[in-house]
């Protein structure tokens, strides 16, 4: 959050997309998800479409919007991507007289963007007779994925296989020991994988009976809980704060991170209050290790231990009920 030299919007900017057209088909719903904020559109219908429209329904705060400092308030879906440094905007326009609800389309050519793209809502206003201020912004956005055939956040992560003892890595020699290792120090975090330890990476990679496959899955689900766990506190403690100490979301990898997983680490919260809180815990070790199951079960969740153990013990069951037969 930027502090800004005039009175902004205290309530939450919000928006979805609610229909996409791609060149003169309107696609089905299963093209985008609201609980993953993803548009994916790529294959969808044909490969050689050449623009999408996205329909973006946003909702403000009337009340502030009529009692605030300011007039000239118009309402800016953007769509930005930072590979190609595109940046695709259009105006949204009051659907009712208590101006809560806005609603637009955008339309992008696809020639203008390469994979990912950022599709967020500006609320810009003249205040104090100065035009085009800034006075709102959403905070949960939406990806456009061209890239992509479901709409799912793709997770970020490098895999590197190599033998901690005598592999190329010397920083890794001490853990000799360890089957893997969670590094988040670079621009992704990388899972290593240590292939001196017997039989791991033939594991992982294995397609053999029920049990092979549940042993397996039971294994990349406890390397998954890992992760998650190491890229969360490794987000929490990476965070910046603004000129008046509030955390600011970290952008990227981390940024997902974050928003995923601090809606189980503390449901009752919204996002920017989870993350001043989340941080505040931290920062001053007060109720920081009361939140650590949360964290361990919102890391499980993603996980998918739960199902993973399920699958393993119906099949264990079923083998035993198979042997005694």
């Amino acid at each position: 959050m930027r502090v800004l030299p005039y009175q902004t919007l205290a309530g939450e900017v919000t928006f979805r997309v609610t229909a996409v057209r791609q060149d003169r088909t309107n696609l089905e719903t299963s093209v985008f998800s609201s609980q993953e904020r993803v548009v994916a559109l790529h294959q969808v219908e044909r490969d050689d479409w050449e623009t999408a429209r996205l329909s973006i329904t946003a909702t403000l705060s009337a009340q502030e919007l009529s009692n605030g400092p300011w007039n000239d308030v118009v309402v800016i879906a953007v769509l930005t991507e930072k590979a190609t440094n595109s940046r695709t905007t259009t105006l949204l326009e009051r659907e009712s007289d208590e101006g809560r609800t806005w609603a637009g389309q955008l339309r992008f050519w696809r020639s203008a963007y390469r994979s990912q793209a950022e599709l967020s809502v500006m609320v810009v206003a003249t205040v104090e007779g100065v035009v085009g201020r800034v006075i709102g912004q959403s905070e949960d956005n939406w990806l456009v994925d061209l890239t992509a055939r479901r709409p799912v956040r793709r997770n970020e992560l490098l895999v590197s296989e190599g033998d901690f003892r005598d592999g190329p890595h010397e920083w890794l020699r001490p853990f000799k020991d360890s089957p893997w290792l969670i590094e988040t120090s670079g621009d992704m975090p990388t899972v290593h994988l240590n292939t001196g330890f017997e039989g791991i990476a033939e594991l992982l990679n294995s397609s053999g009976s029920p049990m092979e496959k549940a042993v397996r899955d039971m294994l990349a689900a406890q390397i998954a809980t890992d992760v998650w766990t190491a890229v969360f506190h490794s987000a929490v403690s990476d965070l910046e704060l603004d000129a008046e100490g509030n955390p600011q979301w970290p952008g990227g990898w981390r940024d997902a991170v974050l928003r995923g997983m601090l809606a189980d680490v503390l449901p009752d919260q919204s996002g920017t209050d989870a993350l001043r809180e989340i941080h505040a815990r931290r920062s001053e070790s007060m109720g920081w290790n009361e939140l650590q199951p949360r964290i361990n079960y919102a890391a499980a969740r993603r996980a998918k231990v739960a199902r993973n153990l399920g699958t393993a013990i119906r099949v264990l069951e079923t083998s035993q009920k198979g042997s005694k037969a």
